[in-house]
């Protein structure tokens, strides 16, 4: 099992920056992937960016070159910087983790979601 915590939404302006947070319980070098999903009024959810164990990283079309995926083995969090950001990057954004063996038994785990506003 891994519980996935998110944090650092909010409401900002458009061109205004956020920084999301997710903290698992679980060692992140144990997880193969982690990444971030978000999901609009009306909307099917939608991959936003991962970033696997050996640190590659994944982005949609939609946010490359405005947001960046990062994280902290010490502090098994992982983080999504959004620069730029637009009014319809506003969703409720959730954390994802994805175990498969060896690294253990499969699973895939979502957070509660963090909902970020972009007001124009």
């Amino acid at each position: 099992q891994v519980q996935l915590v998110e944090s650092g939404g909010g409401l900002v302006q458009a061109g205004g920056s956020l920084r999301l947070s997710c903290a698992t319980s679980r060692s992140i070098s144990s997880i193969n992937v982690m990444g971030w999903y978000r999901q609009a009024p009306g909307k099917q959810r939608e991959f936003v960016a991962a970033i696997s164990s050996g640190g590659r990283e994944t982005y949609a079309d939609s946010v490359k070159g405005r947001f960046t995926i990062s994280k902290d083995n010490a502090k098994n969090t992982v983080y999504l910087q959004m620069n730029s950001l637009k009014p319809e990057d506003t969703a409720v954004y959730y954390c994802n983790a994805v175990v498969r063996p060896p690294f253990g038994r499969t699973g895939d785990y979502w957070g509660q979601g963090t909902q970020v506003t972009v007001s124009s």
